[in-house]
């Protein structure tokens, strides 16, 4: 009985372990089909979410951490559903703000004609700096940052981090404050600058195929206000001919009718929220001292929050949303010196949207796509490359290599604001018959382009002026008397493509030869800018006189001419007029938006 007892047991016991394998064998086939890419071992592990990497991307597997979440559960759900005519995109210049694919991109982020077309080169050396003030005279400003270095989120929260990137800090066109790199020997063009260059004629034609195209994802429901701009798209497309004496002169504009047209309908249906989140003085505080050559931002901040006609306390009848944040401030306030990292800076920024999108619904019904910032500091398109990438951006760096897009993002004018008391200040220049000087410039040495300029041009020809930078003067007489007193004013390219000279050319009334490849020039949906400037390919430079002097001087009078005429639409005012940059820079911010509905 001992030995049979024994046998069953051992029978039982066989059937148990098959029966325990074949239960473990199922749950393991369970799991294999159920976790991405059968990867058993990572659901064993602390962290049970799996990383699938992509060439050029990162994806969460568990789309539950993703940034932009909402306290609505709805828009949760459609949030991490990503349509089927969105992509992930991702430009080389997000090397700034990723390392070894540890930063998520926004689901909303769309790849648009010109981004495909034309993809952004690597971050440059010069993505770097710290910007301080531009122009060809002197300055007593400085640009390095005065507030707290640690990163503060828009709740208060210490956000200070560390970041390994390397790069140089250089100064900016600022008169009187030393360089790193000082010697005078000209400096090869970048390899990384070697990309195909696109003429405005190429440009125009990219405006056209973007605008024909659909740029921005449908919303994820409809509203009064998308079937407005849809009629105000079909308005501004028929618009009627017009004559010369409305107001506006035919020739320097793409379509003045369509011009005159959209105006016309932003002045009588726009409607602006302005967010009331933000702490200042980052948010909804223009700069006290609204001077300088990142001026632009603050005066735009400064007199929107003040108009009564555009802006509404109701979000649902808006148009546009705008996220009144100052680059500069963001700079001044978090930049760690030294550190050569934005990191904080864009950490900020994306703290900040995850505040909007968890409070409201506007940013996920169109993904953001009726959000506009407005930033001329020359590191806003690197801290806006992600998050905030599908809204639509003025920018001052409107550089087509690095991510501006033709269509939906806005070239802002860099203007040269030294009195805020009296932004025009010194406006005006002398006729074309008083104008000795064929063509001039003066300035820092940044980037290669200006010593290769000063090299080839500098006290070679009595007819061009070309200086480093000037003595220093009693409201900047000295470099106002030059423009006034030259027939051609050079804006070459220093570190980025932007530069103030190009609005100041248009102050002193001479006629702008842009020699910056890439650049895409203010209010470039609107404007026709070889109808009153010059642009010269970065390559040509050493033809630059027999260029100039091809020039007849019945064309050159025409165009001297045009430049007075265009001249209004650069013009800060304290109180906004009909035409200005305030309400240019608005419009076009408007006009973008109605042709990507």
């Amino acid at each position: 009985m001992s030995s049979e007892l024994g046998r069953i047991c051992q029978l039982e016991t066989r059937r148990w372990v098959w029966l325990i394998a074949v239960v473990f064998a199922v749950v393991v086939m369970a799991q294999y089909v159920e976790l991405p890419y059968g990867n058993i071992i990572s659901s064993i592990l602390p962290d049970g979410r799996t990383q699938i990497s992509a060439k050029g991307s990162s994806l969460p597997g568990d789309l539950s951490t993703y940034p932009n979440k909402s306290s609505n559960p709805t828009e949760l759900d459609n949030l991490n559903s990503t349509p089927t005519t969105l992509s992930n995109e991702k430009t080389d210049t997000a090397i700034i703000t990723e390392k070894k694919n540890s930063t998520q991109e926004s689901d909303f982020s769309l790849v648009s004609n010109s981004a495909l077309d034309n993809p952004s080169p690597t971050s440059k050396p010069e993505d770097n700096v710290v910007p301080t003030q531009e122009n060809g005279i002197s300055s007593d400003s400085s640009m390095s940052p005065s507030f707290a270095s640690s990163e503060m989120s828009p709740t208060g929260v210490n956000l200070t981090t560390k970041d390994d990137t390397q790069g140089k800090l250089h100064n900016w066109d600022e008169p009187g404050t030393p360089q790193i790199n000082n010697n005078s020997s000209v400096r090869e063009r970048p390899k990384s600058q070697e990309a195909t260059v696109l003429s405005i004629s190429e440009m125009r034609d990219m405006l056209k195929k973007n605008r024909a195209s659909s740029h921005s994802m449908g919303p994820r429901w409809s509203s009064a206000v998308d079937e407005g701009l849809l009629d105000t798209k079909s308005q501004i497309e028929s618009a009627p001919t017009i004559k010369n004496d409305q107001g506006l002169y035919a020739p320097l504009y793409r379509n003045a009718s369509m011009f005159r047209r959209s105006y016309e309908l932003m002045e009588r249906t726009l409607k602006v929220y302005i967010y009331k989140e933000g702490k200042r003085p980052i948010f909804h505080h223009p700069p006290p001292v609204l001077a300088g050559i990142y001026a632009s931002e603050g005066w735009f901040m400064k007199l929107l929050q003040e108009n009564k006609h555009f802006v509404t306390k109701n979000p649902n009848e808006a148009h546009l949303f705008y996220l009144p944040f100052s680059s500069r401030t963001l700079e001044e306030a978090l930049y760690v010196p030294d550190s050569h990292s934005h990191k904080n800076l864009i950490k900020y920024l994306d703290k900040y949207l995850d505040l909007l999108v968890a409070k409201y619904p506007f940013w996920n019904r169109t993904g953001g796509a009726d959000h506009f910032l407005v930033a001329c500091h020359d590191w806003a398109p690197a801290l806006t490359q992600i998050r905030f990438n599908n809204c639509i951006k003025a920018l001052c760096n409107a550089d087509i290599k690095e991510g501006f897009r033709l269509g939906k993002d806005v070239s802002l004018p860099e203007t040269m604001v030294r009195s805020k008391k009296n932004p025009l200040r010194d406006i005006g220049g002398k006729a074309p018959r008083q104008r000795p000087i064929l063509a001039f410039f003066a300035g820092q040495m940044h980037g290669y382009l200006r010593p290769v300029l000063l090299q080839q041009w500098q006290d070679k020809d009595p007819n061009i002026k070309i200086f480093k930078k000037l003595p220093k003067s009693k409201k900047n007489r000295v470099y106002a008397e030059y423009m006034k007193s030259s027939k051609y004013c050079l804006c070459p390219k220093g570190y980025e493509v932007n530069s103030p000279r190009v609005v100041e050319a248009i102050y002193f009334e001479c006629v702008p030869v842009i020699i910056s490849d890439n650049f895409v020039p203010p209010f470039f949906e609107i404007l026709n800018w070889e109808s009153f400037a010059v642009f010269i390919p970065e390559k040509d430079l050493p033809n630059l006189k027999n260029i100039l002097l091809s020039i007849s001087d019945r064309r050159y009078q025409v165009m001297q001419q045009r430049v007075k005429q265009v001249q209004q639409h650069f013009l800060w005012h304290t109180q906004p007029i009909k035409y200005d940059i305030f309400y240019m820079i608005l419009h076009s911010v408007w006009l973008n938006r109605v042709f990507q509905v």
